[in-house]
């Protein structure tokens, strides 16, 4: 399972489909979930901070993770966008499967 990374990005909400359409035509990963409603509360410049957003719930492999942290922070709107990866430990073996094969495709056009 080592191979899958789960990366979470918000975004206003209004940008959470755009952003969430260019990784998967980009074939930076399978499958991007978009979960239209958060609040965030968070520090930033020494004040709180409050921002209606989406979560991005984003499945991807290993090998381009790097390529899909620069994507996001490349067409994010914010100058430091939240971009958390971690590791899948456990999944049902198909998806997992499907996941590698997916996120494994380049764009159409590249060869």
């Amino acid at each position: 399972m080592d191979v899958i990374r789960i990366a979470m990005v918000t975004v206003p909400r209004d940008e959470a489909a755009a952003l969430a359409k260019s990784i998967i035509e980009s074939r930076l990963a399978a499958c991007v979930n978009v979960l239209p409603k958060v609040e965030s509360y968070y520090w930033w410049n020494d004040e709180i901070n409050t921002d209606k957003e989406s979560l991005l719930i984003i499945k991807t492999i290993e090998n381009k993770i790097e390529k899909l942290i620069l994507f996001v922070e490349e067409h994010h709107p914010n100058n430091v966008p939240e971009i958390i990866a971690f590791k899948l430990s456990e999944g049902l073996p198909e998806y997992i499967n499907w996941v590698i094969a997916e996120s494994g495709k380049m764009p159409s056009g590249v060869e």
